[in-house]
């Protein structure tokens, strides 16, 4: 996504085989290989004491510019319920809404690691079927890994699913899925019972073979004690600054959730605001009669369209009119002949 004047934009003519974001997405940018995030990464990066950088994406452009922008690991999180789909919770997502959104994600990742969540009802039947759903993600959706939440009780299904092969990253603390168990989103292991409880989570977890471990909506001290004794990479969401690395929704980072953050939550950048700006300029160009101009317009080749006047079938124009068609023509095929240069080129 590109913010400001459109990069093929020069002396009011648009380049016109320039049509979509999608093709802007694909030409622009380094396109310089860069070594893929892998589940080895983590631990690497564990070991050497280099955090580890985490969002959620949950389409093509907003995972092209976290992927980008060097961020490790991209979770398509069913949190794209709540961001994205409209729900209440994540409750409601599919096995079918998590391979859709984690295709289109996958297009846009050259270097990040993505890992895709289970949804709710996905791996709570039986074994088999958590394995069956799991192998979707990554045969026909392009994750690398699942996220499956739970802690000792999902110890042996976590198990299942890496000896089939499929990385898993496990998820333990405020556990979204669990929300009517846990009698809403609170802050969890506030007792000395609840702390013991997530260390054997943790330790059963590392024992099940998982790749990763998110710990979410924990206190600082119970976070930093898992990460000091596990071999796991931790990553946190509301679990204080000791873990091996932070995640956050995307949504949350740029005010698109229209509602008050979590305590844990920062804001780069009010995209909100930026976003209503615009459509509110756009609305007023296009009433005004402000858009499109002449410069965002397309023109005939000049042969072409006196040939059509002469023959009746073209309005005439004004010589001031006919000048500026004669410039924008003229720029128009000036900037086509070095896009196909720079094409050649490449």
């Amino acid at each position: 996504m590109v913010f400001g004047p459109h990069p093929l934009q020069q002396g009011g003519a648009v380049l016109e085989t320039t049509m979509s974001l999608t093709q802007l997405l694909r030409s622009g940018g380094d396109d310089r290989p860069a070594p893929p995030v892998t589940v080895q990464t983590l631990l690497e990066k564990r070991r050497t004491g280099e955090p580890i950088t985490a969002l959620t994406a949950y389409d093509y452009p907003t995972a092209c510019l976290v992927d980008r922008a060097g961020i490790d690991l991209i979770l398509v999180g069913d949190s794209v319920g709540m961001a994205v789909l409209g729900y209440e919770s994540t409750l409601p997502v599919t096995m079918d809404e998590m391979v859709h959104h984690t295709r289109a994600v996958a297009r846009g990742v050259r270097r990040a690691l993505l890992v895709a969540d289970m949804p709710f009802g996905s791996y709570h039947v039986s074994a088999e079927e958590a394995v069956r759903n799991a192998a979707r993600l990554i045969k026909e959706a392009g994750a690398h890994a699942v996220k499956i939440e739970g802690g000792r009780t999902r110890a042996a299904l976590v198990q299942r699913v890496v000896e089939a092969e499929i990385p898993v990253v496990a998820h333990i603390g405020l556990t979204p899925q669990s929300v009517h168990r846990m009698s809403g989103y609170q802050v969890q292991g506030r007792s000395t019972e609840a702390v013991e409880g997530l260390y054997a989570d943790a330790a059963a977890l590392q024992a099940a073979g998982a790749a990763a471990i998110v710990l979410e909506g924990i206190p600082r001290e119970v976070a930093a004690r898992i990460t000091a004794q596990t071999s796991l990479p931790t990553i946190g969401i509301g679990a204080g600054p000791d873990c091996n690395g932070q995640i956050l929704v995307f949504h949350d980072l740029f005010n698109l959730t229209f509602s008050p953050p979590a305590k844990f939550v920062r804001r780069y950048g009010d995209a909100a605001a930026l976003f209503s700006n615009g459509l509110e300029q756009f609305r007023n160009d296009v009433l005004a009669g402000n858009f499109p101009g002449d410069a965002e317009s397309y023109h005939l080749p000049r042969k072409v369209s006196a040939e059509l006047a002469e023959a009746g079938l073209l309005e005439p124009v004004s010589a001031a009119d006919g000048q500026r068609e004669v410039l924008a023509h003229d720029a128009v095929q000036l900037r086509e002949a070095g896009a196909l240069n720079r094409m050649a080129g490449d």
